[in-house]
C-alpha cells in the first residue's frame, strides 16, 4: 500500500477498493507519447472532465494526478457529505413520524459506525467512476506524480518531460487553515478528515456558517451529537438572500443545533474539559468547550508546486490562476478550469468550465465563461437554491427590480408533505417578466431550481412558466405560483376595465 493510502482512514476494505480505483498500488507511469495534444494537471471533476471529453474527441491526451482521482468531490466533498446528509434525513424523519400518524417505538438510536461505513461503501462503488483503469481504457496517458511546468510548452512528472501543444491546470482546491491561536496544536477536522471518524463526536464545534459548515453542522447534529456553530458574520450562509438565512436559522433552532452569530474565535487550548474555544461576541468574550472542532472557512487555491512562473502563468496564492473570459492564462498554450481559477467552486461549475476549456483550447473557440447560467444549492434541510443576481446585485448593476414570492405554506403538496417552510422567489427586470435571480428554499429546492435555471439560460421569461402546465400535486406549483403573481401585475385599471366591458357584453 501506498503513502497515498495510509491517508484514507480507516483503512477497511472499503476505504482499500477506493485507493484501488483512484490511486492504485504500484501504478507504473506510461512512457510519454511525443507531443501531447492536451496535457491536463488534476484529476478532480474538472480535470477528468477534460481529459475524458478531450479523448472521445480524438485527442492524444495526457493526465497528471499527485493524490487522488476524483478530487473533493468524490473524496472529500459530494459523495461523502450528501451520504451522511441522506442518513441523516433518515433519523429526522423517524422523529417527526409521529406526526404522520405513524408509531415508532421507543429507543431508537443512530448507529454512527454504520453510517460512515454505509458512506465508505457507496464512495468505494462510485469510485469506479473516476477509476485509473478506466480512464487509461479511454486511451489516456495516466501519470501519477507531483507535476510542475519546466518550459512554457512542457511539464515534468516523477522524472518525466511531457511536451504539450495545449495544457489546462485543473489542480483544484483546499480547505484553508484559520487563522485562530492554538487551533492547529489542538487539532481540528476539515472536508478532508472530518469523513475519517469513525466514533460520533459528543461535542462538535463547527467553525463557519458557510455551506460546507452548515451542511455538516445540521447531518452531525441529527447523528446525535451536540454541535454549536460559531459565524462571524450576522447571518448564516452570509451571502446567500436574507429571507432564505434566517429560514435556515430558525429550522436550526428548531432542531436543537446552537447558532453563535457575530462570534469570532480568538484562541483554542486544550485542557480536562476539552478543546476550549476562546470568541469574542458582542465586545465580550466567552468559552466553549469541545471534542471536535470542524472548520469550514474557505477554500484555497493548489497554485503551489506547479512552477507556473517557468510557463509564463500569473496567478494570485489566493485567487487561483489568472484566467481571461475564455479560460485562457497568461500563457496562450494553457488554459485553466474549475476551483484553482474561478470564483464559484461548484462541482458542477467545474464540469461546465472544463467544457468550456476543451472548446476553446483544442478548436479555438470563443466560449465564454461569463455566458453561463450558473445554479447552486446548500443541502441543508430545507435546501436554499439560488440562480442569477440577487437583488441587491441586481441593483447594484443599475436594474430597476419587481420581486414576485409564493410561500409552500400555500402550495397543497408541501402542505400535506409536512414540509410547508420556505418559498420561492424571483426578482425580474422592472417592466418585463426578463428574470434576473431566483432563490428557492424548501427541502427539494436543488431538484426545483433548474426550471428557473433553464428559463433564463434560454430567454424565457415568467409568462411562459405561467402558460407551462405543472402536474398537481406538486410542490414545483410554487414557480408556477410566482409567475402568476407576475401575470397580474399586467392587469392595469384600463385592461381591468376592457375586460370587464367585453365580458358583460359576452353575458348578454
Amino acid at each position: 500500500m501506498n503513502d497515498t493510502s495510509s491517508k484514507i482512514l480507516p483503512d477497511d476494505r472499503y476505504n482499500r477498493l477506493l485507493v484501488s480505483n483512484v490511486f492504485p498500488p504500484g501504478w507504473e507511469n506510461p512512457q510519454p507519447s511525443g507531443r501531447y495534444n492536451l496535457v491536463v494537471i488534476g484529476a478532480g471533476t474538472a480535470g477528468l472532465v477534460t481529459a475524458a471529453g478531450a479523448a472521445g474527441l480524438g485527442a492524444r491526451v495526457a493526465l497528471i494526478e499527485k493524490h487522488l482521482l476524483g478530487g473533493d468531490c468524490l473524496n472529500y466533498g459530494c459523495v461523502p457529505s450528501k451520504s451522511l446528509i441522506r442518513s441523516s434525513r433518515a433519523v429526522r424523519d423517524v422523529q417527526l413520524a409521529g406526526g404522520f400518524g405513524v408509531k415508532v417505538p421507543d429507543g431508537v438510536e443512530v448507529d454512527f459506525s454504520a453510517v460512515m461505513e454505509r458512506m465508505r461503501a457507496l464512495r468505494s462503488k462510485i469510485s469506479f467512476h473516476d477509476s485509473a483503469i478506466r480512464f487509461k481504457d479511454m486511451g489516456i496517458d495516466l501519470f501519477l506524480g507531483s507535476a510542475g511546468f519546466v518550459g512554457k510548452d512542457s511539464i515534468e512528472v516523477a522524472g518525466k518531460r511531457l511536451l504539450f501543444s495545449r495544457a489546462v491546470i485543473a489542480a483544484g482546491a483546499r480547505a484553508v487553515e484559520p487563522f485562530i491561536s492554538g487551533i492547529r496544536q489542538a487539532g481540528y477536522l476539515t472536508n478532508e478528515t472530518v469523513f475519517s471518524l469513525t466514533e460520533r463526536p459528543e461535542r462538535l464545534a463547527v467553525i463557519g456558517g458557510g455551506p460546507i459548515g452548515a451542511e455538516l453542522a445540521q447531518a452531525f447534529h441529527r447523528l446525535g451529537s451536540r454541535v454549536t456553530i460559531l459565524q462571524r458574520g450576522p447571518q448564516l450562509l452570509e451571502r446567500e438572500d436574507n429571507d432564505a438565512a434566517r429560514v435556515l436559522h430558525d429550522a436550526f433552532r428548531a432542531e436543537g443545533i446552537e447558532v453563535l452569530l457575530k462570534a469570532a474565535p480568538i484562541e483554542v487550548t486544550v485542557t480536562d474539559r476539552g478543546k476550549v474555544i476562546l470568541y469574542e461576541k458582542e465586545g465580550g468574550r466567552e468559552s466553549l468547550a469541545v471534542d471536535h472542532i470542524l472548520t469550514g472557512v474557505g477554500r484555497a487555491p493548489n497554485v503551489e508546486g506547479l512552477n507556473l512562473e517557468a510557463a509564463g502563468v500569473r496567478y494570485d496564492p489566493k485567487d487561483g490562476v489568472e484566467v481571461n473570459d475564455f479560460l485562457q492564462t497568461t500563457n496562450r498554450r494553457i488554459y485553466a478550469a474549475g476551483d484553482i481559477c474561478l470564483r464559484q467552486k461548484f462541482t458542477h461549475m467545474a464540469d461546465a468550465s472544463a467544457r468550456i476549456a476543451i472548446q476553446n483550447a483544442l478548436f479555438a473557440g470563443r466560449r465564454k465563461v461569463s455566458a453561463l447560467t450558473v445554479p447552486w444549492t446548500t443541502f441543508t434541510d430545507p435546501e436554499i437554491a439560488h440562480v442569477g443576481m440577487y437583488e441587491k446585485d441586481a441593483r447594484q448593476r443599475g436594474f430597476e427590480v419587481d420581486t414576485f414570492v409564493s410561500h409552500f405554506r400555500d402550495v397543497d403538496r408541501a402542505i400535506v408533505d409536512g414540509e410547508e417552510e420556505g418559498f420561492v422567489k424571483v426578482h425580474v427586470k422592472r417592466g418585463s417578466d426578463t428574470i434576473l435571480g431566483a432563490t428557492i428554499v424548501a427541502r427539494h429546492a436543488g431538484e426545483m431550481v433548474s426550471e428557473l435555471t433553464l428559463a433564463m439560460a434560454s430567454g424565457l421569461g415568467l409568462k411562459t412558466i405561467a402558460n407551462v402546465i405543472h402536474p398537481y400535486p406538486t410542490q414545483a406549483e410554487a414557480i408556477r405560483q410566482v409567475a402568476d403573481r407576475y401575470n397580474r401585475t399586467r392587469l392595469t385599471s384600463f385592461v381591468k376595465k376592457i375586460l370587464s366591458r367585453w365580458l358583460y357584453l359576452f353575458r348578454l
